[in-house]
């Protein structure tokens, strides 16, 4: 029985010990190996640190062996992780941080470093363990090397049952900064099986773990390796030309990205032994293109494709079955197991075949909703469609903000977003926060960010903006401080010079219309 998160590990440990389950390079943990250092890691949370129920453990760590090991200690001792996306950059960690009231951060030297002349903003961060280099005892804070967690005093683990929160996963917003998605243990469980049901995941796959583990579809790649007790190896992307290496080396039979990634990839020579071991491959964070896909399939002919839609408040929700990639290519397939889809108008009646209308998923991968965002949550987070009206308290669902239709086979393609995110490199990316960086970098009075369309990256970013002086304003400048604060995706790729931005009758910015400047050009 695995109700709880940090079980998919030790069911898998109980039936196999010695199976391969987590590596990293030359590194590779068996089950047994990996169960034993997470219940050492959880007892040190709690006897050296004191971590109380509930309280949250962030992680800001690349993918390394102590970064899977940290998110199931928090998960045992009845913690909640909080995994940090290592590309991002001081300011957008530190919100994190301080939005969520961190207790513990588990990061290196480097990264400590480079938090330390303002952590103290987050006074509620009272230990930091570090995985690496040697902890300084003149900080407010307590350090301690991550040796103390497996070594020191052990304390009992916390109750906890599977609807307690398990993991607070950071998402952009169409307005602001990032807001955390709770994701309870049931939800993390749950969502583990769905995916290796549909993917078909035995003892005998080995997966590539490429995706950033703070990205839900990264994330699931553990739970979803652990449930089926298979082997993942933990891999962080630099170069395309790396990838095909790494799964000739680990004998890679399972591989997830999503389109700016596979693009590059799809134009390499992969080695034989890749193209007769690799079962599978997957795509989520946007719409692979056509060409990019063809080029995958000829690469790799014996690989299943599976085209995937997910949404960080429900893990995953849709699939299209690899039997299906060739009559439906621009499918994003049906409801993944253990979920339901629907696809309603503004009333929450059901749409007709091929009516456009908001996808609302179900079931037991909806989230608890926004971490300390009521609004926010009371907006995405509402009762599903068709309930009786004698249920007091009715089943919520998430209203998905998208724009899909459903075929009279019951197959969905995605139309649109109602918001104005942007979808780049696979990250969902907020103009408001793209806009914040660019006021906060003096050059600029006024600004607007938006999404066009782009081949590579699914959507660049395209900024309007009015400099604060226009004799001294540069591209080159404006963009160089906004790679000082953002990370590298969401940096502009475009910025359109105006002398004033068009106001509407309110007197605020005018978006539509800026909006039809640039969907005229690219029509062009």
């Amino acid at each position: 029985m695995t109700d709880l998160l940090h079980e998919l590990v030790r069911a898998s440990a109980a039936r196999d010990p010695h199976a391969p389950a987590l590596g990293v390079r030359d590194d590779v943990l068996d089950y047994a190996t990996l169960e034993a250092r997470i219940a050492r890691a959880a007892q040190g949370l709690i006897g050296e640190i004191g971590l109380a129920r509930g309280a949250r453990v962030a992680i800001w760590l690349d993918k390394r062996v102590h970064t899977v090991l940290a998110m199931l200690a928090a998960s045992r001792a009845g913690g909640v992780f909080v995994p940090i996306n290592p590309v991002l950059k001081e300011e957008q960690a530190l919100h994190i941080l301080r939005d969520c009231t961190a207790s513990v951060l588990v990061t290196s030297a480097e990264r400590l470093a480079r938090l330390a002349p303002r952590l103290h903003e987050t006074p509620s961060v009272t230990s930091v363990v570090l995985v690496d280099g040697s902890p300084d005892d003149s900080q407010a804070w307590r350090e301690l090397p991550w040796d103390a967690l497996e070594t020191g005093e052990a304390g009992s683990p916390n109750r906890h049952i599977d609807v307690d929160l398990a993991s607070i996963l950071y998402t952009s917003g169409s307005t602001g900064r990032p807001k955390g998605v709770v994701l309870s243990h049931r939800n993390m469980v749950a969502g583990a099986k769905s995916v290796a049901t549909y993917l078909e995941n035995t003892r005998s796959d080995r997966i590539l773990a490429l995706l950033p583990l703070s990205f839900d579809a990264g994330l699931s790649q553990l739970t979803t390796t652990f449930h089926a007790g298979a082997s993942v190896y933990l891999h962080n992307y630099l170069l395309p030309k790396d990838v095909p290496r790494a799964a000739e080396r680990f004998a890679i039979t399972g591989l997830g990205a999503v389109p700016p990634v596979w693009i590059p990839l799809a134009r390499l020579d992969w080695p034989q032994a890749v193209v007769d071991s690799l079962r599978y491959f997957t795509n989520t964070g946007g719409r692979m293109p056509r060409t990019t896909l063809d080029q995958l399939r000829a690469r790799l002919p014996h690989s299943a494709p599976y085209l995937m839609y997910g949404l960080t408040e429900a893990f995953r929700s849709t699939y299209l079955p690899p039997a299906e990639v060739d009559r439906r290519p621009d499918s994003i397939g049906k409801a993944i197991p253990n979920a339901e889809i629907l696809v309603v108008r503004p009333d929450g009646s059901e749409c007709d075949p091929d009516e456009p209308g908001e996808l609302v998923h179900r079931g037991a991968l909806v989230a608890l909703g926004y971490w300390n965002d009521a609004a926010k949550t009371a907006e995405r987070f509402r009762p599903a469609p068709g309930q009786p009206a004698e249920i007091v308290n009715p089943e919520l669902a998430v209203w998905s903000g998208d724009t899909v239709r459903r075929d009279a086979a019951g197959f969905l393609y995605f139309v649109g977003r109602r918001d104005e995110m942007i979808k780049t490199s696979g990250y969902r990316v907020s103009p408001t926060e793209v806009e914040e960086a660019l006021y906060a970098t003096g050059l600029v009075a006024e600004a607007a960010a938006f999404g066009v369309p782009d081949e590579e990256l699914g959507q660049a970013i395209a900024v309007f903006v009015a400099a604060a002086d226009a004799a001294a304003f540069s591209t080159d400048a404006l963009l160089g401080a906004c790679r000082t604060t953002l990370p590298g995706f969401m940096v502009p790729s475009r910025v359109e010079l105006r002398s004033e931005l068009p106001r509407n009758p309110n007197g605020k910015i005018d978006r539509t219309a800026l909006r039809t400047e640039l969907d005229a050009v690219s029509r062009a």
